[in-house]
């Protein structure tokens, strides 16, 4: 199968790895409206470099990976399908749901996969800690608890992160997204939503942390702390059931050894039997996304991670932003 990738920074990147790491597949082109990392890109994976988003569309690429700014996700992803492609298309997925809309209509339509770049959902702990849920090791689910962050760079503000007509939001359509796609896929579609928006250390036009407390319709609980002012960088997503809890900590790299705590509940209460299982191998969560697209492709089924969760996470954060803006 042959693949195009349309943005060539750290993310277009991972997949252009994830692309060459499995037999059978290749990269055919690739664009950035900065030539030279289109080209440094193709030099260490292979394909045609090209500075036009079109000329990878009109390819022989079957799949399109979307790696660009918020703003350019989805008219990208559009004129893909447009062209008879599959898309993996990167969180989260546009500025709003709105945009997104026309990208979902338009891969039902054509009968094409979209799948949305929620590699955490693919990181060995957290797909450990699902499958524990499934099997009940902690019973009846009660509330979720999550924590991400990271400290910036130097001239972080600069970045187009911060200017709101490209990236749409902050911190809660960066890593927020992440916590609430992590959330959904445990607890299920939440209808009560609450968050705060602040702008603590970082100057511009958009969060730099997000709080959150979102509430499905029979009373489970995600509360979540996304922030660019962690100067240490955290992930923690604690999982709490009826008989049991389940931590996974860290995703490796700056964000420290990765970690898959269990505590079960003993009868007679008091200190829970725990069990830790640590992933010290290299992050894998990037092949294995790409697997499910594969799979997915293949198989004519939605992939785990869709366009429509995009949609509901992205339903999820405009009522948030509408919040801000009635308070602020």
């Amino acid at each position: 199968m042959n693949f195009g990738i349309i943005g060539c920074g750290l993310i277009g990147r991972k997949r252009a790895s994830s692309i060459t790491n499995r037999s059978g597949l290749k990269l055919v082109a690739a664009a950035d409206l900065d030539l030279r990392r289109a080209e440094m890109l193709c030099v260490e994976f292979g394909g045609r470099a090209t500075s036009n988003a079109n000329e990878v569309i009109d390819s022989e690429a079957e799949v399109i990976i979307v790696s660009t700014t918020h703003d350019q996700l989805a008219p990208i992803a559009l004129m893909a399908l447009r062209a008879g492609k599959h898309v993996l298309l990167e969180k989260p997925g546009a500025k709003s749901a709105k945009e997104l809309e026309p990208v979902a209509t338009e891969a039902a339509k054509r009968g094409l996969i979209v799948k949305v770049g929620f590699n955490h959902r693919f990181h060995s702990a957290i797909l450990q800690a699902k499958e524990l849920v499934k099997q009940g090791a902690i019973d009846r689910l009660m509330f979720v608890r999550g924590r991400y962050g990271h400290g910036g760079r130097v001239g972080y503000e600069k970045e187009w992160r911060f200017r709101k007509e490209m990236s749409g939001g902050g911190e809660l359509l960066d890593q927020g997204s992440h916590l609430i796609d992590l959330s959904r896929w445990f607890l299920g579609e939440f209808t009560t939503v609450y968050g705060i928006l602040p702008r603590y250390y970082w100057p511009g036009e958009v969060e730099d942390n997000c709080f959150l407390t979102l509430q499905t319709d029979d009373g489970k609980i995600a509360q979540l702390h996304a922030t660019w002012t962690e100067w240490k960088n955290t992930f923690c997503l604690e999982i709490y059931g009826q008989s049991g809890k389940l931590q996974i900590d860290g995703l490796g790299g700056s964000y420290g050894p990765e970690q898959l705590s269990f505590y079960k509940m003993l009868p007679q209460m008091g200190p829970p039997q725990t069990t830790i299982w640590q992933y010290p191998f290299p992050d894998a969560s990037w092949d294995r996304e790409m697997e499910e697209l594969l799979c997915a492709i293949s198989e004519k089924r939605s992939p785990l991670s869709d366009v429509n969760d995009a949609m509901e996470n992205l339903r999820l954060v405009d009522k948030l932003y509408r919040q801000q803006e009635k308070v602020s």
